[in-house]
This record gives C-alpha cells, sequence and structure tokens, in this order.
C-alpha cells in the first residue's frame, strides 16, 4: 500500500523494518472513511543492541496524527516476534499473512513460507482469551457500540474458520462468505454509516448475547476436533532460528 502518511511514519524509525502491514478495521472489512490507521510489524535490532549494556527496545508504538486521523505504527524485534508466533499468538499470525502490505522484504517472504508450520490447534486458546477480554470490554460500555460487537464476531469466526479448515482469515465479510450469518452484513454497513446508526438497543443486546455465546461454544469445541496438529512441525524451530540469526547477523 502505498500512502504518503505512511512513508512519513516509517521514515523515522530508527531500526530496519523486516515488513509492515495494515491491520485492525481495515485489515478485518469494516473500516470507515475516520479509521485510524493500525501498522504492525518487525524491526531488527542491531547486535550491539542485543548483547550489549544498552539494549534496544523489543518493542516500539509510534502514534503520529494527521488532524484527526491517527496512524498508529508497533514493531516488535525479530527474536520477540519469533517467540510471540511459537507461542501461539494469532496477532502474530495475522501481521505476518495481512494483504494489506506497507513494507516487505525477502525475509517477510520467507517468514510467511515457514510461520503455518508454527500453528497448532492449540492456537484457539488465543482467540478465545482474545474474544473473552474484547466481550468484556464491550459489556463495560453503556450504551453498547456495534464496532466492539463487530471485533468479538471477527475475532471468534477467525478462530473457528482456523481450526476448521487450518486457514487464517481475519476479514469479516470473507469469513461470512463461508459462516452466512445474516446479520453481519447489517452491521457493518450501521458501524459504517457513524455514530447515529452505531449503537445496539433492546432486543439486539439479548440476541448477540446469545450469539455471542453459541460461537463461543463452538470455538471450545472446535479445538479438539481441529484439522490442525497438536504439535508444530519440529523442524520450525531450527528454520526459524536460523533465520533469526541470519537477520542478527547481517545488522554487525
Amino acid at each position: 500500500m502505498q500512502d504518503a502518511r505512511f512513508q512519513t511514519v516509517l521514515a523515522e524509525q530508527r531500526y530496519p523494518l523486516l515488513f509492515v502491514t495494515l491491520s485492525g478495521s481495515h485489515l478485518y472489512g469494516f473500516s470507515s472513511p475516520n479509521s485510524d490507521y493500525d501498522l504492525r510489524g518487525v524491526h531488527v535490532l542491531p547486535v550491539r543492541e542485543v548483547i550489549g549494556l544498552q539494549e534496544g527496545k523489543e518493542t516500539i508504538d509510534f502514534i503520529k496524527m494527521y488532524g484527526r486521523l491517527e496512524i498508529d505504527l508497533a514493531t516488535h524485534d525479530i527474536r520477540k516476534f519469533l517467540k510471540l508466533l511459537l507461542g501461539k499468538n494469532g496477532n502474530a499470525l495475522e501481521c505476518i499473512y495481512s494483504p494489506l502490505v506497507v513494507v516487505t522484504s525477502p525475509e517477510h517472504e520467507e517468514l510467511k513460507a515457514l510461520a503455518m508450520r508454527c500453528v497448532t490447534r492449540y492456537y484457539a486458546y488465543h482467540y478465545l482469551g482474545f474474544a473473552n477480554s474484547q466481550i468484556k470490554l464491550y459489556r463495560k460500555e453503556n450504551p453498547h457500540r456495534i464496532k466492539p460487537l463487530l471485533y468479538i464476531y471477527r475475532v471468534i469466526l477467525t478462530g473457528l474458520h482456523l481450526m476448521r479448515t487450518g486457514q487464517l482469515e481475519p476479514n469479516l465479510v470473507r469469513l461470512n462468505e463461508v459462516f452466512k450469518l445474516s446479520y453481519i452484513p447489517d452491521l457493518i454497513a450501521r458501524k459504517q454509516a457513524g455514530a447515529e446508526r452505531s449503537l445496539l438497543e433492546g432486543a439486539d443486546l439479548d440476541f448477540h448475547e446469545a450469539e455471542v455465546a453459541r460461537l463461543l461454544g463452538e470455538l471450545e469445541a472446535s479445538l479438539e476436533r481441529s484439522v490442525l496438529p497438536s504439535e508444530p512441525d519440529p523442524q520450525i524451530y531450527d528454520a526459524l532460528n536460523d533465520l533469526l540469526i541470519r537477520l542478527r547477523l547481517r545488522s554487525v
């Protein structure tokens, strides 16, 4: 994706970037004209800031405002990022495979070829935990907004689809081509229409509470019936370690 505002943010980064992709509502398929941009990626710390006394930042969160529009760039050092990937972190997985690519490299392509070999049925715990945290945030609001509800559905359906098919799909519109939930298109349309239609009331609240509970139950059950293996490919650790060492040595 080419955007002059992105390039301004990227130019201010201190460390080399392995890749940067777009996440958030743009990736999930329900962005609005005023939606902020959530950029996610990986940077590579130089050797001296890994083995020396002055350690570099493993995680960097950089925010820049353009009028009322926020661009949030968050990156992890490659070693931390690989540990997240091996630790069943769905956010890391989605970051790698986002089709909305801002910065890429040959090593990003290499990582895309490797990452799915890390994925096991226990990635379901990431999506269950993420969904429950989103549900807590949603329930704290009064009145309830559609946007947090869409995030809940997106998380659950991404996890459910991954367990059933072994394929990653973070876009709610495309997910619903599979799940065919009649209320999803209406929720997206209302969210994108603006604040006046973005609230839930009355019977809608009870209906969506029941639907979320039903889908969460399906996600929990899918863990045991998943097409995914119980363990990562045993050779993936060596492959990722080799990638890490090559990138680190390049920064000497």
